[in-house]
């Protein structure tokens, strides 16, 4: 019979967490240089333009905002497939990927009406015109911070996925 470790050295309720360790230096390093371009950015500006073509249908709106919604789209189903299969960590790892991306998503916001970032392509920046159409572009930086907030929360749901699910 083989001795299991974490349960003689009484840990074994707590390795759960061992992953939420792991990705809570992350999340503070992601929170507190917000705006850092980091590796993660490089895979979400891909997955970003990808959104772009796949709503190339659904007029000019939904295209524009395509890049934007595949950010939160894309990792949220690999999430749910993870769900579906009982794998925490990589339910885990897809929430807070899409944690990630939501700060990414809140510079971008905030940069409508300042226009700083470089652009890919035509140079058409996607909330200047999505703000704009909503008549609220005076709002960028309130809209980026709303999406900001919004990360933290799922950047914390993320860490405490744990208390909820024990897959």
């Amino acid at each position: 019979m083989m001795l299991n470790i974490f349960s003689f050295v009484g840990i074994a309720p707590y390795k759960k967490w061992v992953f939420s360790g792991i990705l809570l230096p992350v999340a503070l390093y992601l929170i507190l240089s917000r705006g850092t371009y980091t590796l993660f950015d490089h895979i979400d500006l891909i997955i970003h333009e990808a959104g772009h073509f796949f709503f190339i249908l659904f007029g000019d709106f939904l295209y524009m905002a395509g890049g934007t919604l595949m950010q939160i789209i894309f990792p949220m189903f690999i999430a749910w497939y993870f769900f579906r299969n009982s794998y925490r960590i990589g339910v885990q790892i897809f929430i807070f990927w899409t944690g990630q991306n939501l700060i990414n998503i809140s510079i971008y916001a905030s940069d409508a009406n300042k226009l700083q970032l470089p652009l890919l392509g035509n140079g058409r920046h996607d909330w200047l015109y999505l703000l704009g159409k909503l008549d609220i572009l005076q709002s960028a930086d309130f809209v980026g911070y709303i999406f900001f907030l919004l990360s933290i929360l799922i950047l914390g749901f993320s860490l405490l996925l744990p208390l909820f699910y024990d897959a």
